[in-house]
């Protein structure tokens, strides 16, 4: 056990300060603090020293010089075995610092504002250098960093009566370096982006534990979710603690929701995979219909609106059986009525803000990123190469199958009409069986009668004239998909022998 007798504290964050400083006082903790935390202290009723007058040393440089000065890093360093430190520190009068309790200037926090000039002045000199030093002490030293932790802190020495154990403190030294790595990293990534260093010669990757979840994928694996932000911005508002893989399906419907026009998109996910999407201007067909594409694979699933649920669509969504049911706000009745399933996850998802630049796979101990595949389609990024042409809507409708066609496992064929999937075919090796799954899919659930023309969306190249041959022979009238192909002029050739419109993108959208 390490006796403690002297403290310094200095936080941006002032909450929970009174509770801390209590125990302090019961334990005759002498405290040293600076600045705003010097004057919230007074303020509160406890004894403090201002640590210029425990330096000799004035504040400089408006505040940025004014914890670094050897009196204060001698004594966190001090390491109390040996007896050349102890010398160093009785020669110059100094004296040791048992606890150090700093949080950081809120650098993450300003980057709201835009204003380089502020965010500059909000990154923390004096207090990472502090809790560094601590931590790398923590053999006499305790260390805290978050208004988290104050009430282990509390109870550490409560019950070792003013005492912190070998453990405690180690445990703390280890959140400490993880806590400065995080700083540094957010620090780190705003320059890069500043400076439009997409892939720096070392990649920080940062994240705050939102929560530790039941399990993985598997009931064997065990998992977490990290986010950049304090938090996901997704507000859980009924039903069972989320899993892994609720997770994994929530942040593909999220994705797919996005990318559809506001306040008209429904989309219905299992596995990853969009099985029904929607962006019909009724609210409540456009749910119908996303739920016509696939019922039996919606079975489960989750449900994503990027509209508000009301009461009228509430009635319909309990009908059916979902893990999930995402809304970008949620009335009062809805709730009521969603939350009569007591273990059905309802999410507001209004709060949702993302700043997210790549997409990251990890295995052996490898990050291979990416930049997002989120292009936003216009008229100029496709090209009719049929002599039959689209008219203004139908390329309308071919863009909203291509974009899509993007958010599916690949090899992706999306088949829609009226604004809505009818037949999706997904993570096939072969493009063919995925054109053959989508047919199946949309024999089997999709009436024809008083709708649209049948159009087809493919990720990328058909390799072969089989595959649009077997769409053109289900009813598919008009094709979107990437140009590519050493048999482009067969593809287009076929399209022109059976009058079928074809269109070819710039772009292709793979999605493994």
């Amino acid at each position: 056990m390490k006796k403690i007798k002297k403290a310094l504290i200095s936080v941006s964050d002032k909450s929970n300060l009174k509770s801390l400083l209590k125990i302090l006082k019961k334990n005759k903790i002498e405290i040293i603090s600076s600045g705003g935390t010097y004057k919230e202290i007074i303020k509160l009723g406890f004894d403090c020293l201002e640590v210029s007058k425990y330096t000799g040393f004035p504040e400089i440089m408006d505040g940025r010089v004014k914890t670094l000065h050897p009196k204060i890093h001698a004594g966190i360093l001090v390491n109390r075995k040996k007896k050349s430190h102890l010398r160093d520190l009785k020669k110059n009068k100094f004296h040791e610092i048992d606890l150090v309790i700093v949080n950081f200037y809120p650098f993450e926090e300003t980057l709201n504002l835009k204003n380089h000039k502020k965010i500059i002045e909000n990154i923390d000199i004096g207090g990472p250098t502090m809790v560094r030093a601590a931590a790398k002490n923590y053999i006499d030293v305790t260390v805290i960093t978050n208004s988290k932790q104050y009430r282990e802190l509390i109870s550490e020495l409560t019950k070792n009566k003013g005492s912190t154990s070998l453990f405690f403190r180690q445990k703390m030294s280890s959140e400490a370096f993880a806590e400065t790595g995080y700083y540094d990293s957010v620090i780190s990534n705003y320059f890069n982006i500043k400076t439009n260093n997409k892939f720096p010669n070392k990649k920080l990757i940062y994240g705050n534990l939102i929560e530790k979840l039941r399990y993985g994928e598997n009931p064997h694996q065990i998992a977490g979710i990290y986010s950049n932000q304090n938090n996901l911005g997704l507000k859980k508002l009924n039903g069972k603690q989320l899993s892994y893989n609720n997770y994994n399906d929530i942040f593909s419907a999220l994705l797919i929701s996005k990318s559809l026009p506001n306040n008209t998109g429904v989309v219905i996910v299992k596995h990853a995979n969009p099985c029904g999407v929607s962006s019909n201007k009724d609210k409540i067909k456009s749910y119908q219909l996303a739920l016509e594409c696939d019922p039996v694979s919606a079975f489960g699933g989750i449900v994503c609106c990027n509209f508000k649920i009301n009461k009228k669509l509430a009635i319909e969504l309990n009908k059916q059986f979902f893990e999930v049911i995402i809304g970008k706000g949620i009335d009062r009745v809805a709730l009521k009525l969603l939350s009569k399933k007591k273990n059905l996850r309802i999410i507001d998802s209004i709060n949702l803000r993302s700043n997210e630049l790549y997409n990251i796979i990890s295995n052996f101990d490898t990050l291979l990123l990416q930049s997002l595949d989120n292009k936003v389609f216009a008229k100029k990024d496709f090209h009719v190469v049929s002599k039959k042409k689209p008219g203004t809507k139908m390329l309308k409708d071919l863009i909203f199958a291509f974009n899509v066609c993007r958010y599916v496992k690949s090899n992706a064929i999306v088949l829609t009409s009226e604004d809505s999937t009818i037949g999706i075919g997904s993570g096939q090796p072969s493009r063919l069986d995925s054109c053959k799954i989508a047919i199946e899919k949309m024999k089997k659930f999709y009436n024809s009668k008083n709708k649209d023309q049948i159009l087809a969306a493919s990720d990328a190249f058909f390799p072969f004239v089989d595959g649009i041959e077997t769409l053109v022979q289900a009813g598919v009238s008009a094709v979107i998909q990437p140009s590519g192909s050493i048999r482009d002029k067969e593809i287009i050739k076929f399209a022109d022998q059976t009058d079928t419109i074809l269109v070819f993108s710039k772009t292709r959208h793979f999605r493994h």
